[in-house]
């Protein structure tokens, strides 16, 4: 497998232009940043979050944050919670399980970027597969995102 379709349209149709990177396999956001030799706060994640009336949304995030869900729920006025590991591969079914691609909109998913990602002078996201990355310049990545649709709701790991 190989770029999703459905992001590499979608980045056409938005005139984003885009590199890819090829890694060895990887089984997650942190192995992708390790196996493409990519600083992991410039590897963007993305986490599918559903409210308890079904409303979806995708939060992207540095791949060494973790997510505050309450943060979200507060900016928002909503009460999301993680969706279950089997309907999100059902929503990326053009997509490996496991390497859900950052871009919500390519899927109808409203989508909301932690501002951290926004300060970096590259992005480094899935594409689908895993083992490539898409790498984005930091105003590309910004086209993606109106206003409405930043905010800081993740923190750093703590060991």
């Amino acid at each position: 497998m190989s770029i999703s379709t459905r992001v590499s349209e979608f980045l056409k149709s938005r005139d984003i232009p885009y590199q890819a990177i090829n890694h060895t396999p990887s089984r997650s956001s942190v192995g992708s940043a390790l196996a493409a030799h990519v600083p992991m706060n410039k590897v963007a994640k993305a986490v599918v979050l559903e409210d308890h009336e079904g409303h979806r949304m995708m939060a992207i995030l540095p791949t060494d944050n973790k997510i505050n869900i309450g943060k979200l729920n507060e900016t928002f006025c909503a009460n999301f919670h993680l969706l279950k590991e089997s309907e999100v591969a059902q929503l990326f079914s053009d997509c490996q399980t496991g390497a859900v691609p950052p871009f919500g909109d390519a899927y109808h998913i409203k989508t909301v970027v932690d501002e951290e990602l926004l300060e970096q002078d590259k992005i480094y996201l899935e594409a689908g597969d895993h083992e490539t990355l898409l790498e984005l310049d930091r105003k590309s990545f910004k086209k993606l995102f109106d206003q409405d649709n930043q905010a800081h709701f993740s923190h750093k790991w703590s060991y």
